[in-house]
């Protein structure tokens, strides 16, 4: 038995949207999909191979054969149209605080099953980028959409490498299956526990009661030696910028703040160096990230900027802030308030304990100035769709409009090469330095801890652990 202590703990609906990295590895266990993910490019997975047509409307995949669901049906393409259809309906895609995140791009798809093993997508609208949503689009037996719709998420069914075994609010293990198409994983039996505190997470891997300790303590867990892994987290500690109204209408106030701030000095204040700055929208493990031209700190620039917008005499803005998620946003917020303090802007600040409470105000766009949230998806086209393109004008975004990065947007939805596909958005990540949508800080520095030595074993670039591809653990006696 190979056990996993983790902060959080469960299983949802498969077919609801989350960027929660610790119910992903549970699900990515159980489930395949279409496609995998491997660093920032895609690899066949369910299906063999796809074409796409030229204005990245149709899409054609073509299934592995002989493919099981765990209760024994068989995972054809009548079954994988029957999952991206659920995956549309207007009442799934959830996440905290946004309805039907993939309708966005699956409704109105037409899903033609050419054959048994063929699946033809013919999307609304283009979408280069449509692997992005179906790595995350989980292909659950048709035998237990009746019971997740109930919430019933005791009945998780699909054809992964593992299959589920058992599920309490404390503990879930999964058991592999010695013939899976994409190979036997090499270890036979994962639980999953629910261990909150890091402390305790970390006592239990030095005490040898569980292989794999996540969300570790970042200096805490240096006692571990060669059994510390620290990894960049894809997600984007930002301000959403309130360009709808007052002072941050102005992009040379949004331009002016972005330049006045000293991250490597939040990274050390507030993350006690367990995170990189991010001076761009998407982290460097994105497709498509770039470096651009205004990524340095300069205060003489955003003092000039400040003059020129009519602030010279200093700004007050007014910041709401939750208790968590990200979970030092007070100490973040507290340490941004004494750096700006010498640029003359003050930082008035509104806590907001509900988490759940706050980000439905967000995305009513009932902020004030500013706002502390992270950006957390690993598409780069759906950062730029979902948040700052001002046609779609999407949950999180708030009142941004650049109409040069809406026309790289329109450029890249169609461009299906790839690489000509990632030098459009390295170009949008440069605007949006010019001209930023948020005040972006940093990406956060995570630690696992593996038992026994494992000098090749890195973490996928999104984060998630990836239990079908763990090297071998001795058991646990």
């Amino acid at each position: 038995m190979i056990t996993i202590a983790q902060a959080r703990l469960g299983i949802h609906d498969p077919h609801d949207c989350t960027d929660a990295s610790d119910e992903l590895t549970i699900l990515h266990a159980i489930y395949d999909t279409l496609v995998r993910r491997v660093g920032q490019d895609f690899v066949p997975h369910l299906a063999r191979r796809w074409d796409v047509s030229q204005d990245a409307v149709a899409w054609t995949f073509h299934l592995q054969p002989d493919v099981i669901f765990h209760d024994g049906m068989p995972c054809d393409a009548t079954a994988v149209a029957a999952s991206l259809a659920r995956m549309a309906r207007e009442d799934r895609g959830y996440t905290l605080g946004a309805p039907a995140v993939w309708r966005q791009f699956l409704g109105g798809a037409d899903l033609e099953v050419v054959d048994p093993l063929t699946l033809r997508v013919t999307l609304a609208a283009p979408m280069a980028d449509l692997l992005d949503v179906l790595e995350q689009g989980f292909i659950v037996a048709p035998s237990v959409f009746d019971a997740l719709d109930a919430k019933d998420y005791s009945v998780q069914c699909g054809t992964g490498p593992y299959r589920l075994v058992s599920i309490s609010t404390d503990e879930i293990t999964v058991t592999r299956l010695e013939d899976h198409f994409a190979g036997t994983p090499s270890n036979r039996d994962i639980t999953w526990w629910l261990v909150p505190n890091a402390a305790d997470r970390l006592t239990l891997l030095q005490k040898g009661s569980v292989q794999i300790a996540n969300g570790l303590g970042y200096e805490a867990s240096r006692a571990l030696g060669n059994m510390r892994h620290t990894f960049l987290s894809p997600v984007a500690i930002i301000y959403l910028l309130n360009a709808a109204k007052g002072p941050l209408c102005d992009p040379r106030v949004r331009r002016a703040l972005s330049l006045a701030v000293d991250r490597e000095a939040l990274v050390e204040t507030v993350m006690h160096g367990a995170a990189q700055p991010l001076r761009g929208f998407v982290s460097p493990n994105h497709f498509g990230a770039g470096q651009g031209g205004c990524d340095r700190m300069d205060r003489d620039l955003a003092r000039e900027l400040l003059t020129q917008a009519g602030h010279g005499g200093g700004l007050t803005l007014e910041v709401d802030c939750p208790t968590r998620l990200p979970d030092e946003a007070e100490r973040l917020t507290a340490a941004l308030a004494a750096q700006l303090a010498d640029m003359g802007i003050t930082l008035n600040v509104h806590i907001h304990p509900e988490r759940e409470d706050y980000a439905h105000m967000v995305r009513r766009k009932d902020v004030q100035d500013m706002c502390v949230f992270d950006s957390s998806p690993m598409s780069t086209y759906r950062v730029l769709y979902e948040k700052i393109d001002s046609r779609v004008a999407g949950s999180w975004w708030q009142g941004y409009a650049n109409p040069r990065i809406e026309a790289l947007i329109d450029r890249g939805r169609l461009t299906t090469d790839r690489a000509a596909r990632a030098s459009i958005w390295r170009d949008a990540y440069a605007l949006l330095q010019d001209d930023p949508a948020w005040l972006t800080l940093y990406n956060p520095i995570r630690v696992i801890g593996l038992a026994g030595s494992h000098p090749d074993f890195a973490m996928p670039a999104d984060g998630v652990i990836d239990v079908a591809r763990f090297p071998a653990f001795e058991a646990i006696q």
